[in-house]
């Protein structure tokens, strides 16, 4: 049977059964502010899950498909995952894997040693990373640094030496930010973050109902943020630089698209998932955004 090695601190080791794993992982909580894994596996400890903290998934080694909020991205060795609150994962593993998972909360970025400035920035692009699948590393030379902080976090949770804890919690912190930088490339240009802006929590409300129209209309929103409708649409360009209801269609936009590359669920499936009413409503709106219709652009990707 498959053994795994997991570490709860920079001090302690511990081997468990792939039964014994799977009861282990099915706690959906965090009890502490981070938790190291390395694992070896042929088949996923469990089926589509959810947790309340986030977790990096590094692969050293293997493939298969990495399965997120109903999409699916093949994976293999050097690919990064960040899997945020509230997302649903799994792993379809084809070929005997290795991965390492860093689990960690709030607590953990409030207590890193970073200045607040820093911190409270982390906290939003962490919690407004886009819910798509495959891996965030863009660049190469992040792919390198990340190889080196993987594999020296290992060396520091295999062997006991000096400083072992301190030596982790710093290889933790690059890796995080890292890990933003990727993100933030990605996030709206010229966001303004500020303690009293707003904008940062209409981004992630949106992103967390982009399913459910009826909570994207300006009335909803102005009522749930409790300022004007007119106000709402002002600030919204004010500090993101584009009007509400084109982030809004960017966004499904992009998230359509990769149900149409990445999955295999059906056109009605897709409609049904994002609120419109059949697939010729869903049709109309994508191609008047991509000047393709579904089922071409399906095609084009897939080849």
């Amino acid at each position: 049977m498959k053994q795994i090695y997991t570490t709860k601190s920079p001090y302690k080791r511990y081997y468990f059964s792939i039964n014994e794993y799977i009861w282990i992982m099915l706690r959906e909580n965090l009890y502490q502010s981070y938790s190291i894994n390395f694992a070896k596996l042929d088949v996923c400890p469990k089926p589509e899950h959810k947790h309340n903290f986030f977790e990096l998934v590094y692969v050293r080694s293997g493939s298969g498909m990495q399965c997120i909020n109903q999409s699916k991205f093949e994976y293999q060795p050097g690919h990064l995952f960040l899997l945020i609150p509230d997302d649903c994962h799994s792993f379809d593993i084809q070929e005997t894997s290795e991965f390492f998972f860093l689990q960690f909360n709030n607590i953990y970025i409030q207590s890193s040693g970073f200045n607040t400035e820093h911190i409270r920035r982390l906290e939003y692009i962490l919690q407004n990373a886009n819910h798509q699948p495959g891996c965030i590393l863009k660049n190469a030379a992040d792919k390198a640094l990340v190889l080196s902080l993987v594999e020296g976090i290992y060396r520091e949770n295999t062997t006991r030496d000096l400083y072992n804890q301190e030596l982790v919690h710093q290889l933790i912190n690059t890796l995080i930010v890292i890990v933003a930088r990727n993100i933030a490339k990605h996030l709206p240009d010229n966001l303004s973050i500020t303690p009293a802006s707003k904008a940062g929590d209409i981004l992630q409300y949106i992103q967390h109902n982009i399913y459910y129209p009826e909570k994207l209309k300006t009335e909803h929103l102005a009522y749930v943020f409790n300022v004007s409708s007119a106000y709402l649409g002002r600030y919204f360009k004010q500090h993101t630089q584009e009007t509400m209801l084109g982030y809004i269609t960017k966004y499904k936009i992009n998230l359509i698209e990769h149900r149409l590359k990445f999955s295999d669920k059906r056109l009605n499936e897709i409609a049904d998932e994002f609120g419109f009413t059949d697939v010729s409503h869903l049709n109309k709106y994508f191609k008047k955004q991509k000047d393709y219709n579904l089922k071409a652009y399906r095609q084009m990707v897939k080849n």
